[in-house]
């Protein structure tokens, strides 16, 4: 079904405030495979970290690879300054002296990766290979000579070149059979690891390089280190060298926080994606002595001792971290500390008076929520301590009582109704913000935000969230955060890769299934990494030159959505279009975002008033067959964004806009007409 409508935008009344680039942030959390599938390391447990998951005592993702039955395995405590665990293995001269431990993994090539090892053996022990096989084929890979010195501790380097990109590959570190024989006596063929790692030379902060390329497409401006985990993270213990950090239980999400990218790898990947860190603290088994120390190690100079400590860990120069965060999802039960509003307010004076006598010139935020009797206490009690108020925006089947028995269709609606939820809490809060001089001057800041499909528990397969219709309901919120922009100044897409919901950035084909999903590697395509939908929504929306918005207005067609709870927003005739405008600083392009959220054709007729467009006008557009269209790894590039040209005439007959998809208009001012005033 087509529908027509026509859109006017009055160019000659921008607004007073401008759109700021923190809007289009982005989200970084240690939480379930996010920091797996960002870091660049091949291998799992390279600190022996993980209890045995086999019969023979080899720790975790390790397995025992021998030539006799008499190798014996053991763990035993690791070697000075280090944390985890070390593997023992016993070889006898007796079993050809072949054997080893061995993990499967993929491999990317033609590449070369720096192997770390920290090792010791005993002094018959002359040298142990490092190889990597494809496990199909046993074709070799790449292989490495470590010469063994000492039969204390030792730390080893050394480069392994790997041929060519193998998705089913084998790590393994053995003594080989030609190894010179020794007679079988006390203290002999012991063999001690405490550490092995793989690094491609190109990493950068110990992140994919892949990784780092999408997310500077992401034009993020600003990136959040956050979540759940942070309650229950000591900051200390992720800096200095990392061999020597201590391996910390995520006590939020199970398993092991990642000691490898710790404060000094987030500024660098930050540095290198040019965009401003946000750092939330630890305010639930932390301190605020503790946070205190955080910010001096980040901003203070060398003259102090955690200035000096940063110093000492490789970088002099402060990193100058503007934005702290106190507190995440406070409120809610799962997060360690949880407390009532009011208590939370206590503790946020106490963390905000010590972390401002650390920097005077930091930008605090404090844990919201979408829940006005918390704000109220939170604003009343400390609202003149903070300069952001934070809120968390997901959006589900929840609030109106659906489920995956719902007719797909109202489901759809339900969710492409996003903008229209995230307008209640933003009015509501900001109601509340500017009811009292005393936090008058507090913004918005919406910390995390994405569709959140429910049940959320058992997910077999790629989650909703990574769904055209995800990419439809997440623009029509980034057009509602840009149409409240002089109150909403920072957003955080939740997550950047993998981990809870819909992470943009997909690297391999283990989905957050969470409990019930597939086991990574069983497409063949391990290696994958690609974007969602949303990704190139978020990519399109961050590269657009808007400063300052304009009035814009939409005669459209409308949708209900069906609701089966008493829901706190009308849902009746919702308009079609979403759609928000804006204009550059010199006022010559002007940018038109529209999301059709209806399920036809809708044909619209344009209409700028008070500017002379010049030349074509850019179109880029996002769009599929259906929505339930979804990139993965096997098709990776389903769903991308198209660019091309449209000339006046189209866009004055009527430009047809397909069915759940997003679009971004450029018109550019001709020379002569100097564009919006």
């Amino acid at each position: 079904m087509k529908t027509n409508a026509k859109i006017t935008i009055d160019c000659v009344r921008p607004s007073e405030h401008t759109v700021n680039p923190y809007l289009f942030g982005h989200f970084v959390e240690d939480i379930r495979d996010h920091m797996e599938a960002m870091l660049a390391f091949p291998l799992k447990d390279m600190d022996f970290e993980s209890e045995t998951e086999s019969k023979t005592a080899v720790s975790g993702s390790w397995r025992a690879y021998t030539n006799g039955r008499n190798t014996r395995y053991a763990m035993e405590a690791p070697a000075p300054k280090h944390s985890g665990r070390a593997q023992r293995i016993r070889i006898l001269s007796d079993d050809e002296a072949y054997a080893g431990i061995t993990q499967i993994t993929s491999l990317q090539g033609p590449k070369d990766y720096t192997v770390r090892m920290v090792a010791r053996a005993s002094i018959e022990l002359r040298y142990l290979m490092i190889e990597a096989v494809d496990r199909r084929t046993e074709e070799t890979l790449g292989q490495l000579r470590v010469e063994l010195s000492s039969h204390n501790w030792q730390e080893y380097e050394g480069q392994l070149s790997i041929t060519r990109a193998c998705a089913d590959a084998e790590i393994r570190v053995y003594i080989p059979a030609e190894h010179p024989r020794w007679v079988d006596h006390v203290s002999t063929g012991m063999l001690w690891i405490d550490h092995v790692s793989m690094l491609p030379v190109d990493s950068i902060a110990m992140v994919k390089r892949e990784v780092v390329d999408m997310t500077r497409e992401l034009n993020a401006g600003m990136m959040r280190l956050a979540g759940n985990y942070i309650s229950a993270y000591h900051w200390e213990h992720g800096i200095g060298p990392v061999l020597e950090r201590p391996v910390m239980y995520n006590e939020a999400w199970g398993g092991w926080t990642s000691k490898y990218f710790g404060t000094d790898e987030f500024i660098r990947f930050c540095r290198e994606l040019r965009v401003e860190p946000l750092i939330c603290v630890n305010d639930g088994s932390g301190t605020p002595e503790e946070a205190a120390q955080w910010i001096e190690y980040c901003n203070g100079s060398v003259d102090t001792p955690m200035g000096a400590l940063r110093a000492k860990n490789g970088s002099p120069e402060p990193y100058d971290v503007r934005y702290w965060e106190i507190g995440n999802e406070v409120w809610g039960q799962w997060q360690v500390g949880t407390c009532t509003a009011d208590r939370f307010a206590e503790r946020t004076i106490s963390f905000a008076k010590a972390m401002k006598e650390a920097d005077d010139s930091i930008v605090l935020l404090a844990c919201g929520h979408y829940d006005q009797d918390w704000n109220q206490t939170v604003l009343d009690l400390a609202g003149e301590y903070m300069d952001y108020l934070t809120l968390h925006l997901y959006h589900g089947y929840g609030p109106f009582g659906m489920n995956r028995d719902t007719p797909a269709e109202d489901r759809y609606k339900a969710i492409a109704s996003y903008p229209e939820w995230t307008r209640h809490y933003i009015r509501q809060t900001t109601e509340l913000i500017r009811s009292q001089s005393k936090h008058s001057h507090v913004k918005l800041a919406i910390t995390e935000y994405n569709t959140m499909y429910y049940p959320n528990t058992v997910r077999k397969g790629l989650p909703n969230e990574h769904t055209l219709g995800a990419a439809v309901a997440n623009a029509a919120n980034l057009n509602e955060m840009i149409r409240c922009s002089d109150m909403v100044h920072i957003g955080s897409f939740s997550d950047l890769v993998n981990g809870w919901l819909g992470g943009c950035i997909r690297v391999g084909d283990y989905y957050a299934d969470q409990y019930c999903g597939k086991e990574p590697g069983w497409s063949g395509l391990p290696l994958e990494i690609y974007g969602t939908p949303t990704y190139e929504v978020l990519k399109l929306y961050a590269n657009r030159d808007i400063r300052r918005i304009l009035p814009v207005k939409a005669e459209c067609g409308t949708f209900s959505v069906s609701s089966h709870k008493k829901t706190p927003v009308e849902l009746d005739a919702l308009p079609d279009l979403d759609i928000v405008a804006g204009t550059n600083d010199d006022g010559s392009v002007i940018t038109l975002l529209i999301v059709n959220r209806s399920l036809g054709e809708v044909r619209a007729e344009l209409e700028l008033q008070a500017f002379e467009a010049s030349g074509e006008t850019t179109v880029y557009e996002i769009t599929g067959n259906f929505y339930d269209d979804i990139n993965s790894v096997f098709q990776p590039e389903q769903i991308k964004c198209k660019e091309y040209g449209v000339s006046a005439e189209e866009l004055q007959r009527g430009y047809p806009l397909r069915p759940s998809s997003i679009y971004a208009l450029e018109f550019r001012a001709k020379p002569e007409s100097g564009g919006v005033e």
